[in-house]
């Protein structure tokens, strides 16, 4: 995992000042980070946005990126998910104490599957900072701005970063996902047959990663040989903004997990 921080702004800076939160900003952002690092090769493993960040930056001709993990997130993200993403980031400006924040997670988080109180607690612990003498959620809640679809379109499409892509990729999905549906995962397949979809059961948005089974999924998955053959990059057919979905053509793909998606309409 890619933590990035902001060096030069105080919390008071950091909460008044507004952000440009992009992609472009965000990719430069971990370009400088892994050059500081003097990282020549990276293994990504991205949940929801984190997701994104890692198809685009292993999408480049010069990508550092060996093995791509997308937890939970596709190449094309309906507008109807974008707004429950927004929705679930809506918290409290302040908590009081921490279980105010662990009870606050335990909802947000309540599409993750089976979370026990040790695993709550982690979360509200690296997931707030000390405010005063409460709590405040740690992210800022300027960067939902950062997915935000082009006026009139029906989601975001990245459809050209999935054609580019050129290392193994693993795809995890939550059984009740509605932000990554089984048509846009049906579909990365068909585009890139030697991708891997792994479905999580009883699990929505997102996948936690917490628990022994998926550890194992992301382990075995980035430890295990892979034919660069079969990765060599494809023409797109589509721009990134583009509305235009990939055509199905071939049944065949690896899965496994509990079925094999629905096909995907055009």
């Amino acid at each position: 995992m890619i933590c990035i921080d902001v060096a030069g702004r105080g919390e008071s800076d950091w909460l008044a000042t507004p952000i440009a939160y992009h992609f472009g900003q965000f990719l430069a952002d971990i370009d400088a980070l892994l050059l500081d690092l003097g990282v020549q090769e990276v293994d990504w493993v991205g949940t929801s946005m984190g997701g994104l960040l890692g198809l685009l930056l292993a999408s480049r001709p010069a990508s550092p990126v060996r093995r791509l993990v997308m937890n939970d997130i596709g190449a094309f993200i309906p507008l109807d998910a974008l707004q429950a993403i927004g929705r679930n980031l809506v918290a409290p400006a302040r908590f009081a104490t921490l279980a105010e924040v662990e009870a606050h997670m335990r909802h947000t988080h309540r599409e993750w599957g089976e979370l026990d109180e040790e695993r709550i607690h982690h979360l509200a612990v690296h997931g707030s900072r000390r405010d005063g003498d409460g709590y405040r959620l740690h992210y800022d809640p300027q960067i939902t701005r950062l997915l935000q679809p082009l006026p009139l379109a029906p989601g975001i499409f990245l459809w050209d970063a999935w054609y580019r892509l050129r290392c193994p990729a693993l795809l995890l999905r939550g059984e009740h996902s509605r932000i990554f549906p089984e048509s846009v995962a049906a579909t990365m397949l068909d585009v890139k047959p030697a991708a891997v979809l792994e479905v999580i059961a009883g699990v929505g948005h997102v996948p936690s990663l917490m628990v022994p089974g998926q550890i194992a999924s992301v382990r075995n998955f980035l430890l295990a040989p892979a034919d660069k053959a079969e990765w060599s990059p494809h023409r797109s057919s589509s721009s990134p903004a583009s509305s235009r979905t990939p055509t199905r053509s071939r049944p065949s793909a690896r899965v496994s997990g509990n079925s094999r998606p629905a096909s995907s309409p055009t």
